[in-house]
């Protein structure tokens, strides 16, 4: 499916979304369901068609570095294809594969296989590309079109937990950044947005625990840039007012960025936690839903949160902030940090 015929079916969700909430919601009156789908439809008006697909920013990153490259490949929908920015620079990839480089002061080969529009049962298609080439490391982004699509809850997290599961079995690092909370966005307006934040989170849950049972790591998104958002829509969101802007996406990327560390081994400070608790896994996935920014890991029969200092709150009186917390000091971005091939 190209990119065109993608984000212009995504006009088309809210209405099936209203339609599906409409028989979903015990007791909802015809004019409930009626409002429902006139907001849909209102949203559909207000997010444009896709113009172009987003950049690449395959190839290596910090080849001044040498050494043997770490493979990275970034798996999942628009969200980890960058849609909504112009430069291969600002899309997640390169942010990752950037900040990764610098830090481990080695170079890093980026291999972009998300698509636009994906829903987690396309992920076997992208794990099998993905394997083709080694992954160290992969970073998934996935679950909003799940929501937009109403898909199968289970069928949605068992494609994701398999996904991991495959990865892991290759000898390859996982980090999800779980579903994001679609009530931020700014053209869905309540009461579609609330049903749209309460699928949002209970997704998110369940993959948290099928990734942590499958062996990788979590990192719940939720509304945390929903402030920020809220704040400077023109700043954080893109033209289309429903994908990020490049400063949305490298705050989305500073908050994993922590978690991407710890499970490459690194002691870079920003992979030591402020805050650790260790609990069961489905309680972990419900307090992590609930506190955007935690981290949940496998811990035996039991599942570990950490929450990082780049990302906790902090008094207005406390340290100055690191570098990280600005999306421009994320990874310290340059033109020779790139080498396409």
């Amino acid at each position: 499916m190209s990119t065109i015929d993608a984000t212009s079916s995504a006009h088309w969700r809210w209405i099936r979304v209203a339609a599906r909430a409409a028989g979903a919601v015990a007791g909802l009156t015809a004019i409930s369901a009626g409002l429902l789908m006139r907001q849909a439809a209102d949203a559909r008006r207000i997010i444009p068609m896709a113009e172009a697909p987003p950049p690449r920013g395959d190839g290596v990153y910090g080849a001044k570095f040498g050494g043997r490259p770490v493979n990275l490949v970034i798996l999942g929908d628009s969200s980890a294809a960058g849609y909504g920015v112009h430069r291969p620079r600002e899309t997640p990839g390169a942010l990752f594969a950037t900040g990764v480089s610098r830090r481990l002061r080695r170079p890093v080969r980026l291999h972009r296989l998300a698509v636009v529009g994906s829903v987690s049962a396309g992920l076997p298609y992208q794990v099998d590309a993905a394997c083709e080439y080694e992954p160290d490391l992969a970073i998934i982004l996935i679950g909003g079109n799940d929501v937009t699509h109403f898909s199968a809850r289970d069928a949605a997290v068992r494609h994701l937990g398999d996904a991991v599961r495959r990865l892991r079995a290759a000898g390859c690092r996982v980090v999800v950044g779980t579903c994001p909370d679609l009530g931020a966005i700014q053209p869905i307006k309540p009461p579609l947005r609330w049903l749209a934040r309460r699928w949002s989170r209970q997704l998110a849950a369940a993959q948290t625990i099928a990734v942590v049972e499958a062996g990788g790591r979590t990192v719940s998104l939720g509304n945390l840039l929903g402030p920020m958002f809220e704040a400077d829509p023109v700043r954080m969101y893109s033209s289309d007012r429903f994908h990020p802007s490049a400063e949305g996406y490298a705050r989305a990327v500073s908050v994993m960025m922590p978690t991407v560390m710890a499970v490459l081994g690194t002691e870079d400070r920003v992979a030591i936690p402020v805050a650790e608790d260790v609990r069961a896994l489905p309680e972990a996935a419900d307090v992590a839903v609930r506190s955007p920014g935690t981290e949940v890991a496998p811990a035996g029969p039991w599942a570990r949160m950490r929450r990082y200092r780049w990302f906790s709150a902090r008094p207005a009186a406390a340290a100055p902030v690191p570098s990280g917390d600005s999306a421009a000091g994320a990874v310290g971005y340059t033109p020779e940090d790139h080498q396409v091939g």
